[in-house]
């Protein structure tokens, strides 16, 4: 039921500063209302959700998407994955090597199809995604792993939401992925965390000039 509900507000189904009533949504899928208070307890405590006090009760409402919150957001998620690739470039010769080659053939496919015409939007967002989750996966143990997916998706939110607006010029993009690559290949530990962090942080300036001129979602 979590994962139902969070799809849901992460693939845009339940807009952004929509609110959310229990009844509807276990009617909405076809259960009771006791997982679905489970769910939304967790996703609350995620921040998918928000608690806002009504005149009489307090009342949920799906998170936002908001200027402020994409850059802590995405900060966030560059530290995560910024840990995981020091951890990657700690990686014996061999590793490292299968999974700069892995990274490369990602990065291509994503410049590839932003270089497309039209440009595929959902091509383009999986190739990058696939490129970022090789990082984490190669070097992240169980515990990063578990706070990256938790925060992760929250970021999808904004970038499926805003990505049409952001496919303009994807070089920049395309070259901080080959530093990324680079670092991890020659076992520059620090470099690579610093490679991570630095796209995501050039990625947050970007989605915050697109809300800036779109407008944010579900704040009132």
């Amino acid at each position: 039921m979590y994962a139902r509900l969070r799809e849901l507000i992460v693939g845009g189904l339940l807009a952004p500063g929509s609110r959310i009533v229990e009844t509807e949504i276990a009617t909405r899928l076809g259960v009771s209302r006791t997982p679905v208070r489970e769910a939304l307890q967790r996703l609350l405590q995620e921040g998918y959700v928000l608690d806002t006090l009504g005149a009489q009760q307090s009342r949920l409402t799906v998170a936002p998407l908001t200027r402020d919150d994409v850059r802590e957001l995405l900060t966030v998620v560059g530290a995560l994955e910024g840990i995981a690739a020091q951890h990657a470039a700690s990686l014996d010769v061999g590793t490292r090597a299968t999974l700069a080659k892995a990274l490369r053939e990602a990065n291509g496919e994503f410049h590839r199809a932003g270089r497309a015409t039209p440009i595929d939007h959902e091509l383009l967002y999986d190739a990058d995604e696939r490129f970022h989750r090789r990082i984490v996966e190669a070097g992240a143990g169980p515990r990063l792993l578990a706070l990256y997916d938790a925060v992760k998706p929250q970021a999808e939110r904004y970038i499926r939401m805003y990505i049409s607006m952001l496919t303009g010029d994807i070089r920049s993009s395309v070259a901080e992925h080959e530093i990324i690559i680079g670092a991890i290949t020659e076992g520059r530990r620090d470099d690579a965390e610093s490679a991570v962090e630095s796209n995501w942080r050039h990625a947050a300036d970007r989605l915050s000039r697109v809300i800036e001129l779109a407008g944010e979602r579900g704040a009132w």
